[in-house]
This record gives structure tokens, C-alpha cells and sequence, in this order.
């Protein structure tokens, strides 16, 4: 069973100055994202008062990772990553720069806003895969589980104070200020970055651009392959198209289901926060990877079991608790997932599995998400999350008799850069 550590596994982390650094700039760069996540939303509403626009911005951003994931993956295990991360990040930053002219100078409409969007992740989807694979450069192969749990927390903190700040800057100043933040925030993350060395040597050997199409697909022939990777980024795909897009019909089970409006809807959102953070909170705890794998198995069925209760319930405080729970368990998987991808990968390989991790985290929520809404407005709320649910808990059967398989291959440290 994997050592835990308690709090002293989040302060020997933390004592890493290279990824001390990191995270402080990190973070400002989390908070700057979820500051113009809501700044764009609130635009788009005030250009078009349009709900089908909001629609369209939001698959916008997540889109592009759907399409460029393979290639970025390989792009990056091809540069040298901290170049490559500030380079990403220089875009952002630029893209917030010109969304915040635009807007100042009253020369923004909603064409011009859905290609900054798009712009944007595009940029996003080359950064997540660099952004991601550098944390083992910085912290090493056993503290790799509390520096993905404290990354997840940071996320999580960003997320609950992201959207409050947002607020209280296009209450205050406007929108266009809001994107000025986020650009602010950019630079931030580009001077940690500058302060920083890794822990291995990044350089990579020069390539031709032909051989690119080769690495896309030999990629995918490694995933399929790897008897963890496999499996795992399956347990991924079914979590994320059948479980995780509940949380987008809280409106609906707030207002139709709970009767409680848009005070339930909040509750229902902030609990998810809750057990996000907590769950964070634990995994920022480990020390290690062993014991991942079983982890992650049973936080499948717990993740499901939840959602049954949630929609099998009338009573609004059992809701919370299992919304709570179902939090709790998403991050659990989400985070141990991308432990046991960095800890297994050949770092050679490494980036292109990272890509197909984000592509299915970041893409599918949004996919099943549509198809989950499409089918309540014939059968109601409570099935298609029930369906969900339990089509979850198969894929937890199966899982469960290739644990051991899984954990061999996943659980150890594999050659390095």
C-alpha cells in the first residue's frame, strides 16, 4: 500500500524551490484563466443575449484540444519543454492583451470573440501536454503524486476564487480589465518560468517534420499496447462521456428536480467545489505511486454508486452530500490518472500520452455532455445521469479483474529522459 505522508508530504514538495516557483506562477496563470473563462461568457451574453452563442463559445474553447491533441503531443516530446511552455504561454498572454484592446476600444463583436476564442485554445491545447510533462522535471519520480495532488489543488482554489474575482473586476471596471488581468497574470507565469531549472536535461535530438505523422501514430500504437495505459485511459473515456457531464444539468435537477431555483443551483456547484477540494487536499497527501491503481479502481464504482444516489433522491441535502462525494472521487481519478501516465511513460514518450489524457479529459466532459442533454429533453433528468451511472459501473467490473495487471505496469519508473 502507497505511504502516506500527511501534510509533511505537501511541505517536503513545496521545499523544491524549482517547483516552489513553478506553482506560484502556475497558480496566478490558473486564476487568470478562470478570470477570463467568465469574462468571455459575460461578453459573449452582453454581444448576442443569445444562449445558443454561449453554446457555441464554450465548445470553442474546448474543441481545438479535440483536434490538435495528437499533434501536440508530439510537438512535445520533440522541444525542449521549458522553452516550448513559455512560448505557449507568450500567445496567451498576447491573445488577453488583444481581447482587452478590443473591448477598450469598442471595436469587439462576436466573430471577432469566437476567433480569439478559438485562437486561444488552440494555443491552450499545445501548452496543456508541456505543461503537464514538466512537473516530473521538476520534483523527480517520488514526489510526482504530491506535486500532481498540490497542481490539482492550486486548480481547484483558482476555480472557486476565479470567477468571484472576475465578478467583482467587470462589476468594478469592465470586461476589457478583466482580460488585462489575464494577461497579467501570463507574464507572472513567464517569470517563474525563467527562474526555474530542470531537474533532467530537456534537450531533444533534431527531427524532420516528416516523421511527424509517424510519431502521431506510433503514439497510439504505444497506449493500445501498454497493458496500464490502455486500460486506463479507457476507464478515462468512460468517466468522462458517461459520468463527469452530470454536473452540466445541475440547472435542471436544481430547478425541476429540487425545486430550489438558482440558490440550489448554486449549492449544488459550490459542493462539487467542496469535494474537489478535498479530494486535492488527500491526494496532495501521497508520497509514491504505489497503491494508485486500486485507488483509482474504486473511486470508479464510488463515483457511480454516487450518481445513483443522486438521482434516486428527493431530498436536497442527500443530493449535496453525494454531488460532494462525486467530486471527491472525479478528482481522485482524474489526478491519479495523470500520476500513473507520468510515472509509467518513457519520457521520450511522455508528452503524446499526456496529449491523449487531456484530449479525453478536456474533450469528451463536453461531448457526453451533449448527448446527455439531448436525451433528458425526451426522457427526463434522472436517466440518462442513472444510465451513465451504471454503463460506469461495467466499466468498473472490468477494470477491476485487470487491477493487478494494471498496477504492474503502471505503478514503477520507467527509463527517463
Amino acid at each position: 500500500m502507497a505511504r502516506t505522508a500527511g501534510f509533511g508530504a505537501i511541505r517536503r514538495t513545496l521545499q523544491i524551490s524549482n517547483y516552489r516557483r513553478y506553482m506560484a506562477g502556475n497558480f496566478c496563470s490558473q486564476l487568470g484563466m478562470w478570470v477570463q473563462r467568465i469574462a468571455i461568457q459575460w461578453l459573449t451574453w452582453e454581444l448576442t443575449h443569445s444562449p445558443t452563442w454561449l453554446g457555441i463559445i464554450a465548445f470553442a474553447d474546448f474543441f481545438p484540444n479535440i483536434v490538435m491533441a495528437p499533434l501536440a503531443g508530439a510537438l512535445a516530446d520533440r522541444m525542449d519543454r521549458l522553452p516550448a511552455i513559455r512560448l505557449y504561454m507568450f500567445i496567451s498572454g498576447v491573445i488577453s492583451v488583444a481581447l482587452a484592446a478590443l473591448v477598450v476600444g469598442g471595436f469587439i463583436n462576436i466573430e471577432l470573440l469566437l476567433a480569439m476564442v478559438i485562437l486561444n485554445g488552440t494555443a491552450m491545447s499545445f501548452n496543456y501536454p508541456v505543461r503537464l510533462s514538466i512537473i516530473h522535471s521538476l520534483v523527480g519520480h517520488d514526489a510526482l503524486a504530491s506535486a500532481i495532488g498540490i497542481n490539482a489543488l492550486a486548480f481547484n482554489i483558482a476555480r472557486i476564487g476565479g470567477p468571484a474575482l472576475s465578478g467583482l473586476i467587470i462589476f468594478k471596471w469592465g470586461v476589457g480589465p478583466a482580460f488585462a488581468f489575464t494577461a497579467v497574470s501570463d507574464v507572472m507565469f513567464i517569470a517563474a518560468l525563467y527562474m526555474i531549472k530542470l531537474v533532467s536535461d530537456e534537450k531533444r535530438e533534431q527531427r524532420s517534420a516528416r516523421q511527424i505523422p509517424g510519431e502521431i501514430m506510433e503514439g497510439f500504437r504505444y497506449a493500445v499496447k501498454h497493458p496500464g495505459i490502455g486500460p486506463l485511459l479507457i476507464i478515462l473515456s468512460a468517466t468522462t462521456l458517461f459520468a463527469r457531464p452530470f454536473n452540466d444539468l445541475f440547472a435542471g435537477f436544481a430547478d425541476d428536480v429540487f425545486g430550489r431555483g438558482a440558490d440550489g443551483l448554486a449549492w449544488l456547484t459550490s459542493m462539487l467545489g467542496v469535494g474537489a477540494f478535498l479530494g486535492s487536499i488527500y491526494l496532495a497527501q501521497r508520497v509514491g505511486v504505489e497503491g494508485l491503481t486500486r485507488l483509482l479502481v474504486t473511486s470508479t464504482l464510488i463515483f457511480s454508486l454516487a450518481l445513483i444516489g443522486f438521482t434516486a433522491t428527493d431530498i436536497f441535502w442527500v443530493a449535496l452530500v453525494c454531488t460532494a462525494i462525486t467530486g471527491f472521487s472525479v478528482v481522485v481519478i482524474g489526478v491519479a490518472e495523470q500520476t500513473l501516465v507520468q510515472a509509467s511513460t518513457d519520457g521520450a514518450m511522455r508528452g503524446r500520452m499526456l496529449s491523449m489524457y487531456t484530449m479525453i479529459a478536456r474533450g469528451f466532459p463536453s461531448v457526453g455532455a451533449l448527448v446527455m442533454g439531448y436525451m433528458a429533453s425526451f426522457v427526463g433528468l434522472r436517466w440518462p445521469v442513472f444510465g451513465g451511472a451504471v454503463i460506469c459501473i461495467g466499466f468498473w467490473l472490468w477494470a477491476r479483474k485487470r487491477q493487478d495487471t494494471m498496477a504492474a505496469a503502471l505503478e514503477v519508473d520507467p527509463k527517463r529522459d
